[in-house]
């Protein structure tokens, strides 16, 4: 691939990017646990992204999109900004390339995302997310080194890595008999991973899920225009899908699709994160658990083959043990 196609960041994204990314992704990486959950007379299938190597989606898309990089484009390494999750994804391809990556954090990461990234080989740049812009920061920064920035959800390789774990899913669920999903509901934040779905799985209702206050994507959706979170949001300790304002790329597809959203409560986030630890022995962020936290609500009623995404477990321990017993 030339690097003018490469580095090219106003393609869309596309099936077939996806189909790309899933045969790229599947040959270094196993798949996610697809788990039976049952709910009333329904069964969710809970894709267990928290099991990833470093325990989030996010992976997926940064594979994707740095392992497309020429050579010539690797050696000054990648730019990328994020709360955590896209921080250790970048950082875990950049080093499996053998690429040097820097990454824009919020000063209010949690730590165990900090260190997570810094494990991986990852230089960090703190920010204020209230007070700066974690894009015009990457951006200089990148300038400065001649570096490829990887915006977390704004790229079309992005969209499409993320979108692998639909196709993953898929596969799963055809080994077990079944057809494809008919509800897809995750977590969003920019909306790449509900995108990456969209493309994925195009025949299904896409169902995004936000912490409220922060519902934009939701927000956006109904009004059929890109808005962004209001003034003064709400704490929440979903910092994994906290995003200002979605992009048009994500916003677009979502659209096109029809996919709708709904917003769940931290109380809601937290007893969806202990029903996952107690039924299916698996730890998820608070991020990472909205979307279960939307159908055990009642806020999404299920569909007859209902994809729930489980997007990421890196959550604080001292948080997790703190809603383990409520």
């Amino acid at each position: 691939m030339s690097t003018e196609i490469t580095l090219k960041k106003d393609r869309k994204p596309a099936l077939s990017g996806v189909a790309a990314a899933h045969k790229k992704i599947s040959q270094i990486v196993g798949p996610t646990p697809l788990l039976p959950l049952p709910h009333g007379e329904s069964i969710l299938w809970c894709k267990c992204e928290s099991e990833q190597p470093m325990r989030a989606f996010k992976l997926r898309g940064a594979w994707h999109r740095l392992s497309d990089l020429p050579e010539e484009a690797r050696d000054a390494g990648v730019v990328a900004f994020s709360s955590g999750n896209h921080a250790q994804g970048v950082a875990w391809a950049a080093q499996k390339l053998g690429m040097p990556a820097l990454i824009v954090m919020p000063k209010d990461t949690p730590q165990v995302k900090l260190d997570g990234t810094r494990a991986l080989g990852a230089e960090i740049v703190l920010y204020d997310r209230m007070t700066e812009s974690r894009e015009e920061i990457a951006a200089r920064i990148a300038d400065e080194r001649g570096a490829v920035l990887v915006p977390s959800f704004d790229d079309p390789w992005v969209i499409e890595g993320q979108g692998s774990a639909g196709l993953e899913a898929l596969e799963q669920m055809a080994a077990m008999g079944m057809d494809a999903p008919d509800v897809v509901i995750m977590p969003c934040g920019g909306g790449g991973l509900a995108a990456g779905l969209a493309l994925a799985l195009p025949e299904a209702q896409i169902i995004v899920a936000e912490p409220e206050g922060w519902d934009d994507m939701a927000r956006s959706l109904a009004l059929g225009e890109i808005v962004p979170v209001g003034p003064n949001p709400p704490p929440t300790y979903c910092d994994a899908i906290q995003t200002l304002k979605v992009a048009p790329l994500t916003f677009d597809v979502l659209k096109a699709a029809g996919a709708t959203g709904v917003a769940v409560s931290e109380a809601e986030t937290f007893a969806a994160m202990r029903h996952a630890k107690q039924a299916l022995g698996v730890t998820i962020e608070p991020g990472g658990a909205v979307a279960l936290a939307a159908l055990l609500s009642g806020k999404v009623r299920p569909g007859a083959r209902t994809l729930v995404l489980l997007s990421g477990g890196n959550v604080d321990p001292q948080l997790f043990d703190q809603v383990m017993t409520g």
